[in-house]
């Protein structure tokens, strides 16, 4: 099969190309190199029996040259960030995938499948019980609340604190630029694919971990944050109060499933969930952090929280396990793998200071002032 993968020279992108080749598969690659996840130019990780063509997933030119030819699309091109440019993951990640679909369709494409890449942060908040039993899908918690240290999730009436339980795909919530994008843009590929026959799944990853990701962007999660902190001799910051509870999926995971929804027709005009199948709190998860890093740090929150993190979020992976996936590897798995693929780097920028007065300065990160 001729595989186009667009954003395949990223983090998700790349291990992709790697498996797909390995599996005998045609592959080309359609990127931007955008800084700054891809701030020094074309990555040397990037598979030599892959074709690489440098382009805009929203040109029209482009994106019709790279598909010229293939036979299936996994669409992972991309735009994440902190930044209040609301119209760039629109115009990227909607109107990319929007496009994707007008050139199939006017030019008659023999596309076999498209597998699109969307996110857990679809559901915001997710799913929660109230004291009372009743479920409910909580809008983001105030200012009010996270200044003043309180940091669970009230039910909408006031009637006490929520408990989280695992969110599956029945119900979402996006309530930030990024998860409404990413909302439209499954939306584009599951319907648009259905109308038209085109056979199409939306993947909606959990926090991918794992080797070359890049540590330049902010957007990118834990297993960056503390790592890049503790391989500088750094504590790890930890947001909130750390008991704040995260779904990690590692990245071979993560490339299973999207080959498996590739080739199993049971995935067509489906969306589905990614996730590592166990939570983990993230004092707990920068522990991993330190032990693999032989480091005994003190693990202390710092004050700060995130305006519009989510508070608990958890996959619901059923779906998917019922089509034979099952997420195989654990969060020390990713973190030891990322720890030596950043040892072996080289010349490794110490950026943490400079990410975090950026989004200090964009309003991202304040002060706890209970």
């Amino acid at each position: 099969m001729r595989v186009l993968v667009t954003g395949g020279a990223g983090f998700i992108g790349s291990h992709t190309v790697d498996r797909l080749v390995e599996r005998g598969h045609e592959v080309r690659i359609l990127d931007s190199l955008e800084k700054p996840v891809h701030l020094k130019g074309l990555p040397a990780h990037l598979n030599p029996a892959a074709e690489f063509c440098r382009g805009d997933v929203t040109s029209r030119e482009d994106l019709s040259a790279a598909l010229d030819g293939v036979d299936a699309v996994i669409h992972l091109a991309a735009y994440q960030d902190y930044l209040p440019d609301f119209s760039k993951f629109f115009r990227v990640n909607a109107m990319g995938t929007a496009l994707l679909y007008e050139l199939i369709v006017a030019d008659r494409l023999p596309i076999q499948k498209v597998v699109v890449a969307s996110s857990q942060a679809v559901y915001g908040e997710g799913r929660h019980r109230c004291p009372d039993g009743r479920i409910v899908h909580p809008n983001m918690r105030s200012e009010e609340r996270l200044r003043a240290g309180r940091f669970e999730v009230p039910c909408p009436d006031g009637a006490g604190d929520t408990t989280w339980e695992p969110t599956d795909e029945s119900t979402v919530n996006p309530q930030n630029q990024y998860a409404l994008s990413k909302h439209a843009q499954e939306q584009i590929a599951i319907q648009l694919g259905r109308r038209y026959g085109i056979p199409s799944v939306g993947m909606r990853y959990s926090i991918v971990q794992g080797p070359r990701q890049s540590f330049y962007n902010a957007y990118s999660g834990a297993c960056r944050v503390f790592c890049l902190a503790l391989h500088f001799g750094r504590e790890p910051a930890i947001y909130e109060d750390g008991l704040q509870v995260r779904d990690f999926v590692n990245i071979h995971d993560v490339v299973d499933a999207n080959l498996l929804v590739l080739e199993d027709p049971r995935a067509d005009y489906r969306i589905l969930n990614v996730g590592g199948g166990r939570p983990y709190a993230v004092l707990d998860f920068a522990a991993i952090a330190a032990r693999s890093f032989g480091r005994e740090v003190e693990l202390a929150p710092v004050g700060s929280y995130r305006f519009g993190d989510t508070r608990h979020i958890v996959s619901d992976v059923t779906q998917l396990r019922g089509l034979g996936w099952e997420p195989r590897r654990t969060a020390e798995d990713s973190v030891t793998e990322y720890r030596d693929w950043l040892r072996g780097l080289g010349g490794v920028d110490d950026v943490l200071a400079a990410a975090e007065a950026r989004m200090r300065e964009l309003g991202v990160v304040r002060e706890v002032r209970p």
